[in-house]
């Protein structure tokens, strides 16, 4: 029975997105009829490439979303093996700090942090949208639990080899925790990269407007209207890269959580 339910919500989590490929092939007189003729197109995405700067778009948002995951791997790398293996006064009372940020929804702390970047002058920057989140306490969690479980024999003895700290995270820990980077890197990307609201905050300009906030504007735009072939095209455009990603490391990313213990 579990199965089955399962597949039935299966298929109807996938009803908007096989709407939003049929309509995006179909052409523009057709995409709201129910006819089930074979007609299609790919008009729809030249139409919507050349009625937006999707190009400039997806270099701001490659440029912030690896940006973040490349600052976060190094900071959660560095916080949870801290967490994991090292003894300092505090140290419970830190990493429960660190877990009480996962209940704090991110959308309260806007008016701070704009208040912040206002006074450095980053608003409407890359870096403006990266800063918030260039620390993550769920990668910093979930990292520790993964270093948790490696043997401490392995450090040991590299450490009798003359590595110093972080040549024992680059060589021991980080290779052994490989699944739970690539879950981490896939959480992180898709997040980011679907992030709107922030983006929409500190951004003015097409040179640091992400997909998303490019869409949203795509969408309502006169040159589109209720031109709904066009506006699933580019979802499409702005969503593909992501179901890529997923289809790719989705084993990876099961068997991270599966190993850390998470359900």
């Amino acid at each position: 029975m579990t199965r089955i339910g399962m597949t039935i919500l299966g298929m109807v989590w996938s009803v908007p997105l096989i709407w939003c490929i049929w309509t995006a092939f179909r052409p523009r007189e057709l995409a709201t009829s129910y006819s089930l003729d074979f007609q299609f197109t790919l008009d729809n995405f030249i139409k919507a490439w050349q009625a937006a700067p999707f190009g400039q778009y997806y270099i701001n948002t490659l440029l912030t979303v690896l940006g973040i995951l490349l600052v976060q791997i190094i900071t959660a790398t560095l916080a949870a093996y801290a967490f994991a293996r090292l003894n300092f006064f505090g140290k419970d009372v830190l990493f429960v700090i660190v877990l009480v940020q996962l209940m704090v929804p991110a959308d309260i702390l806007i008016f701070p942090n704009y208040s912040i970047l206002r006074d450095l002058s980053l608003l409407d920057s890359k870096t403006g949208i990266m800063m918030p989140y260039l620390a993550s306490a769920f990668g910093i969690f979930l990292l520790r639990q993964t270093f948790k479980t490696i043997p401490y024999e392995l450090e040991e003895a590299a450490r009798l080899e003359g590595c110093n700290v972080f040549q024992v995270i680059w060589n021991v820990y980080m290779p052994l925790a490989k699944p739970t980077y690539v879950a981490f890197g896939l959480v992180s990307v898709s997040y980011h990269w679907n992030n709107f609201l922030w983006p929409l905050i500190v951004t003015n300009s097409e040179e640091n407007r992400p997909l998303t906030v490019g869409l949203a504007i795509f969408a309502q735009s006169y040159e589109t209207g209720a031109q709904w072939a066009e506006v699933t095209a580019a979802t499409l455009l702005v969503m593909t890269p992501l179901l890529l990603a997923f289809f790719i490391f989705q084993k990876q990313f099961i068997n991270s959580f599966v190993q850390s213990g998470l359900k």
